[in-house]
């Protein structure tokens, strides 16, 4: 797909004044044309994902602001720093022999390897775009999704986990991260990697029960990292007001505590009240509430954005737009927000246990 040319094409906009002063101030990194992570008939995780989520740019009217670039591929070494060289070996040697079933849920196919390596290219080249000021937002809009990818397992959809990827490689050079998760499902694989390291804090926002099972309140990080991992698991039903509440009562404060130097945003669109795969309530304007609260928590030039889950192509359109026009200040919001009181409790309970 050529959605803007090979860089950007350029047409009509409702951004008058963008952020902080870049002409393009939203750098996507993704290559559709290069998807080759074959899905089977009938699976929710397919290619049409990225088209759909891409769509929503030009919806939102952000044509002008968005820069496209295509990602490199993680070397190796680079997978393996949140990796088993085992599992990374494994994955190549499936693919490499044609691919297939590796669970229930999750395959691959011979163009899978180079697929999931350029997925985590694409985190580690929005962290250095950012880095070095070409954008003020970055946002890896790839394939396979990673957040249930475990150190030695792939699992859930998921190959690698880029963004430990991305988040390791921001670690190692001194930095403090943020990671907020707000995938339907929980990220085991995220939170397990980093689960005794204080140098990330690891949020989740996920139903439950559902799967993997895992995310609970009393999940709060290891030995090495006491209050480093902070799980709001909601049941079913819960809609954006109760996720707001979240943000402002607990995520902020939370956030604001840790004082991180980079925010990466794993996010899923499966949390959307028409995704087939779960049962929360969110809109896309509830996605653009939420993005507006959490840009203001890091410094300039320190967001990536980067999508995980989310299996309603109208959905993954319309917030991924919302998304994005919020991190620029503007308002595109194709649904209104949603509100309700199921969910409360775990707001409540969640700010004793943190003593907030």
């Amino acid at each position: 797909m050529n959605l803007m040319g090979p860089h950007v094409q350029h047409g009509s906009t409702g951004c008058g004044a963008y952020a902080r002063g870049v002409d393009q101030p939203i750098a996507v990194f993704s290559a559709v044309e290069l998807d080759e992570h074959h899905a089977p008939d009938g699976h929710p995780e397919r290619p049409g994902r990225l088209v759909a989520s891409l769509a929503g740019i030009p919806a939102a009217g952000l044509v002008e602001a968005v820069r496209m670039v295509q990602p490199r591929l993680a070397t190796v070494a680079e997978l393996e720093r949140v990796h088993d060289p085992r599992l990374i070996a494994q994955v190549r040697d499936f693919c490499e022999a044609g691919g297939g079933n590796i669970d229930d849920d999750t395959y691959a196919s011979r163009g899978s390897w180079a697929t999931a390596r350029r997925a985590a290219g694409a985190l580690l080249d929005a962290v250095d775009a950012l880095k070095t000021g070409q954008c003020d937002i970055a946002y890896a809009a790839s394939r396979p999704p990673g957040h249930h990818a475990e150190f030695d397992q792939s699992m859930g959809f998921c190959l690698f986990n880029n963004v430990a990827v991305a988040a390791r490689d921001l670690i190692e050079s001194g930095e403090r991260v943020a990671i907020v998760d707000w995938d339907v499902h929980h990220g085991n694989g995220t939170q397990n990697i980093f689960y005794d390291d204080p140098s990330v804090l690891y949020v989740s926002t996920h139903q439950s029960p559902l799967y993997p099972g895992t995310g609970r309140l009393s999940e709060t990080g290891g030995e090495g990292a006491p209050f480093s991992n902070l799980n709001l698991p909601f049941p079913p039903g819960t809609r954006g007001d109760v996720f707001r509440q979240a943000v402002d009562e607990v995520i902020a404060p939370v956030i604001e505590r840790f004082d991180p130097t980079w925010l990466i945003i794993s996010a899923g669109y499966d949390a959307h009240r028409n995704d087939p795969l779960a049962g929360l309530q969110l809109t896309s304007a509830d996605y653009a509430d939420l993005a507006d609260r959490l840009r203001q928590l890091v410094g300039e030039h320190r967001l990536v954005v980067a999508l995980e889950g989310g299996y309603d192509f109208d959905a993954l359109s319309m917030s991924t737009g919302a998304t994005l026009s919020a991190l620029v200040g503007e308002q595109y919001r194709p649904e209104p927000a949603s509100s309700g009181e199921i969910g409360k409790p775990v707001v409540t309970a969640a700010r004793q246990l943190w003593d907030l």
